[in-house]
């Protein structure tokens, strides 16, 4: 996507060991115009795919995945990285966190992820894939069907991405990052 890429290389800011910063646009500070526009992409991407429910995992998937559901006329849920003491009927799973360097356990009621409900995930990256998996073993749990991954930025350079696919699984990223050597933010055409 165009716009994205275009915003990546101007105002995305590099850091030793593969981190890209975008928190001026994407995930601390938002740019409501860009993220209305890359959920337009998704929608786009994603019109010929029988969806009931769009999942994300907290906190800054929301925003893309609220962008989603909105235009879809869909529910968002938002797996938790905490256990809430109100949430009765969970699923949990592990995910470690790349950028925290910790592991969450990832919780989403069953009474919002269902058995038949066919989910389109929506994130801010695309790395390891730690995320995703967790995503789909909530599915798995729930007997849901992940119907695809829509990532606003994928780190080509690693392993997630292939990963993904290679267990079979739709993934659409707007943006794939193929290198941040040196501190150079070199996009895939």
């Amino acid at each position: 996507m165009k716009a994205l890429k275009e915003r990546i290389l101007r105002d995305g800011k590099c850091f030793d060991g593969g981190i890209l910063k975008v928190d001026n646009f994407i995930n601390h500070q938002m740019d409501p115009k860009l993220m209305k526009s890359m959920a337009v992409e998704f929608v786009r991407r994603f019109a010929r795919t029988d969806i009931n429910k769009v999942l994300t995992v907290e906190a800054s998937g929301i925003a893309p995945a609220i962008m989603v559901g909105y235009l879809l006329e869909l529910p968002v849920v938002f797996a938790k990285k905490k256990v809430p003491s109100t949430m009765e009927n969970m699923l949990v799973t592990k995910v470690f966190s790349f950028t925290k360097n910790r592991t969450y356990d990832v919780t989403v009621s069953k009474d919002y992820l269902c058995e038949g409900d066919k989910v389109l995930f929506i994130d801010d990256f695309l790395a390891n894939g730690n995320a995703a998996k967790g995503i789909i073993d909530l599915c798995n749990q729930a007997g849901a069907e992940l119907v695809g991954m829509g990532f606003l930025i994928e780190k080509g350079f690693q392993a997630g991405g292939k990963e993904l696919r290679d267990m079979g699984i739709r993934v659409e990223s707007l943006a794939i990052i193929d290198s941040l050597d040196n501190c150079t933010i070199t996009l895939r055409d």
